[in-house]
């Protein structure tokens, strides 16, 4: 499949590399690190619109176009990190759907490898790990540029290296990345240490009025939009609330409910154990097993009950 994906793209006139709805280190890394190594010839869509600013050090990201600047132009379509064809929107599923070639490199185990050429391995900790080993296996030379964006891809979705998904190959990957010289320390810093305001506050807010279930093994935060108003937050900010409140000691599953602008609420769960896509997967979403969400079309109260109603199915697992 490798060798078939690398003619895809050599043979490809102009090519579209689409990241994921509320964009992360890894889509966003995994993205600019893909359209450095093709060229000219990638433009990038960032699939929301403003990015993180966290992520605004990363190479050529300021080329990426929205959906306000991309026009149907493109005979071949790559996502990065896309689980599923449903976490791309709008115009971005619309382009795709109508390439002549779409190609899908990703690590979830979920997907459903919905492109006509795909390069999935769950294996990977992040699809940042997946586009290097296909650009070692391609021969691709990984500048410090190319570099500098993988290991921001893998360093975010391993939760620098803490999770269960940073194996082996993940450290000799990263190592490897070291050594085009990329500095780890200064790359944590802008990924890790440059918080705004509004977000550190609202995410004081959230954590505080956490609430438990089922003897504190299950934790979770609502968040409606009011709140962001209220600390004139952006929907990025919410990012890392779960990770902070898997981090108490009795708690086995964690979930943020974040109210969306269509009547839904967006579901983020992090668990230290258990198996999340069997949850998720009742929603129509996906992940990892430790790293998991979903969408339910049903407001904010109704939505966080329903859930809590699948999660105790599993009390006795906790």
């Amino acid at each position: 499949m490798i060798k078939q994906i690398r003619a895809q793209i050599n043979d490809a006139k102009k090519i579209l590399i689409i990241s994921h709805i509320n964009p992360d280190g890894d889509t966003l890394g995994s993205m600019c690190a893909l359209k450095l190594a093709i060229g000219e010839k990638a433009d990038m869509l960032i699939q929301t619109d403003p990015y993180p600013k966290m992520y605004s050090f990363l190479p050529s990201i300021n080329e990426a176009k929205t959906f306000d600047n991309v026009q149907n132009i493109y005979d071949t379509v790559i996502t990065v990190d896309v689980a599923a064809i449903d976490r791309v929107i709008r115009l971005g599923k619309k382009i795709f759907n109508t390439a002549k070639v779409t190609i899908n490199f990703d690590h979830h185990k979920t997907n459903p490898n919905f492109a006509g050429y795909n390069l999935v391995n769950p294996e990977a900790s992040s699809c940042g790990e997946v586009l290097f080993d296909y650009f070692k296996e391609t021969k691709t030379k990984i500048t410090k540029d190319i570099a500098t964006c993988l290991y921001v891809a893998i360093l975010t979705d391993t939760g620098c290296f803490r999770y269960e998904n940073a194996k082996e190959h993940t450290f000799d990957a990263a190592k490897e990345l070291l050594s085009t010289g990329i500095s780890n320390v200064e790359i944590s810093k802008k990924c890790y240490d440059s918080k705004a305001k509004e977000m550190v506050l609202l995410q004081s807010h959230c954590v505080s009025n956490t609430k438990f279930l089922c003897n504190d093994k299950v934790a979770y935060t609502k968040i409606p939009n009011s709140l962001l108003r209220e600390f004139n937050a952006k929907n990025e900010h919410t990012d890392g609330i779960c990770e902070t409140i898997r981090s108490i000691d009795t708690v086995e599953i964690a979930f943020a409910a974040k109210e969306t602008s269509n009547n839904s609420t967006k579901i983020s769960l992090r668990s230290k154990n258990f198996d999340l896509t069997q949850i998720t997967e009742k929603f129509s979403g996906g992940g990892h097993k430790n790293s998991a969400g979903c969408t339910i079309n049903l407001p904010l109260d109704d939505a966080v009950e329903t859930l809590i109603a699948e999660i105790k199915k599993y009390e006795k697992n906790l």
